[in-house]
């Protein structure tokens, strides 16, 4: 496991499983409810592949392309920085909270090798085993099984298709570290 700093300035918490689990759905909602409830959601999301954020004939693509390190692209709705590692490391989880502004809650997809609360979605039919048996950081696993008898009883056992209980935790989760 790769640590984050204990220093967090705001509570993050990751959003893990296997591809095809439901991660985004879910992530979906809870933004969407925690949003409404007047709270600021940061997300990061991390692939393993190349990202094309920009059309390849745009300006922005060709000047990152000619050799800018870093290419903002900003219009009155949104903005997006671009820059090109060109070789460097990946930045780590911590570097990369670092580059998020302030917000309430910060949820992780993905960087499930760190140290750091993450909440598991597992579904069986996924075709994949359950991440919790192997990682201590799992503090709950939203699935649509029943809990196993072997599950640790420090992990909560969520219903998936009953997502406000999802919420519902989620909420109380961040209430304590907050």
């Amino acid at each position: 496991m790769q640590a984050v700093p204990p220093a967090l300035t705001q509570p993050v918490l990751g959003i893990v499983g296997t591809s095809g689990s439901g991660k985004t759905t879910l992530l979906e909602y809870l933004v969407a409810q925690l949003a409404g409830q007047g709270l600021r959601v940061n997300i990061i999301k991390h692939s393993h592949h190349d990202l094309e954020l920009e059309p390849p004939r745009k300006d922005s693509a060709r000047l990152r392309m000619a050799g800018a390190h870093e290419v903002m692209v900003a219009s009155p709705y949104r903005f997006a920085i671009i820059q090109e590692l060109r070789g460097a490391p990946e930045p780590t989880l911590a570097e990369q909270l670092a580059r998020m502004a302030p917000a309430d809650l910060t949820l992780v997809e993905g960087f499930k090798s760190y140290a750091y609360d993450k909440l598991e979605v597992y579904r069986p039919e996924a075709g994949r085993p359950p991440l919790y048996p192997h990682d201590p950081y799992i503090v709950a696993v939203a699935s649509d099984q029943p809990r196993p008898a072997d599950a640790p009883p420090a992990i909560a056992w969520l219903d998936l298709s009953a997502r406000d209980t999802v919420l519902a935790w989620l909420v109380d989760w961040w209430k304590k570290i907050a």
